[in-house]
């Protein structure tokens, strides 16, 4: 078992108030809205009940009664049922609030997790409404990738994991250089916290989790086509964004150097950043450094920094 518990380094003093919020929406409406109706009996008058029945009576397998499941239903079922989005039966509400419901707890923490960890850094490079209308959109795009595979499937799809593959997406080239704390429990031959490249820890979701299980067409509960479309789109936006300079393109053209001046450059606005407690930032430029062919002295100022920042050695 592999659990991502932490990264670095973080953003100093920002605190990431919309991915705060992000999180707080979805705990709320998990303990307002899913966890009581998960507590409470389908209503058997509920007209949704009946067009339930009629989705799920075909897969049932030949032992299972229809009476015995039909005592199962819960209210929160039918709730899914109806604004879980559809493919056979898109509605544009469903799209979005979609986002916002999940499956059970485990469910929530495990996309929590992931948000609390990666949601930041990308936060503070975006903008708080930046990183809000980026989670949207790369949500929205999730689901539309699952529904391309899903084609005029009524099951429902429910859950944050596709924006927050979205900002994964963005993660992996925006702050690829990072390290992951990963908890490693592997009873009873290994048990430990190490760090590992960001780049891989995000490369094994991707590749190990999602893409091969949807390339076999593993039949399961989880959503790989969304989570790939949502991991994809945040790259595509991290991309288009590197290739505007961050700037809008009809306010300001950004600067070019040649590659003399790179390496340099990155120096510069490394150590910056640095003085500023800007340290997630100045990470990504002061590692920059090396790939421009540095002078000895820049590479020395370079590694003089780095070693300024690496959090989680300090602590030891």
């Amino acid at each position: 078992m592999f659990i991502p518990i932490g990264d670095t380094p973080k953003p100093q003093n920002y605190i990431p108030w919309t991915n705060y919020a992000l999180i707080g929406i979805n705990v709320a409406i998990f303990l307002i809205i899913s966890l009581p109706m998960s507590m409470r009996a389908a209503d058997p008058s509920d007209p949704n009940l009946h067009e339930y029945i009629r989705l799920i009576a075909p897969d049932l397998p030949a032992w299972v009664s229809l009476y015995d499941v039909l005592h199962q239903i819960k209210a929160y079922d039918l709730f899914v049922f109806v604004h879980g989005y559809k493919p056979g039966a898109p509605e544009i509400t469903d799209l979005f609030f979609c986002m916002f419901l999940h499956g059970g707890a485990l469910h929530l923490l495990g996309n929590m997790l992931f948000l609390w960890i990666f949601g930041d850094n990308v936060e503070h490079r975006l903008g708080r409404v930046g990183y809000l209308l980026t989670y949207l959109a790369t949500g929205v795009a999730a689901t539309l990738a699952f529904a391309v595979f899903a084609g005029d499937s009524m099951t429902p799809l429910v859950g944050a994991s596709g924006a927050i593959s979205g900002v994964l997406g963005l993660y992996f080239w925006l702050f690829g250089r990072n390290r992951v704390k990963v908890f490693i429990f592997l009873f009873p031959i290994f048990m430990n916290v190490i760090l590992l490249p960001a780049r891989w820890v995000l490369g094994f979701y991707v590749i190990i989790d999602n893409l091969l299980p949807f390339l076999v067409g593993a039949q399961s509960g989880v959503a790989y086509g969304a989570h790939l479309g949502g991991f994809f789109a945040g790259l595509a936006v991290a991309l288009a964004c590197g290739a505007l300079g961050w700037r809008w393109p009809w306010k300001e053209q950004p600067q070019r150097f040649d590659r003399q001046d790179l390496a340099g450059s990155h120096l510069a606005m490394g150590e910056l950043l640095l003085n500023q407690g800007q340290t997630t930032q100045a990470y990504q430029h002061l590692l920059a450094v090396f790939n421009h062919d540095p002078s000895d002295e820049v590479a020395a100022r370079a590694r003089s920094a780095l070693a300024q920042i690496d959090v989680y050695r300090r602590k030891r």
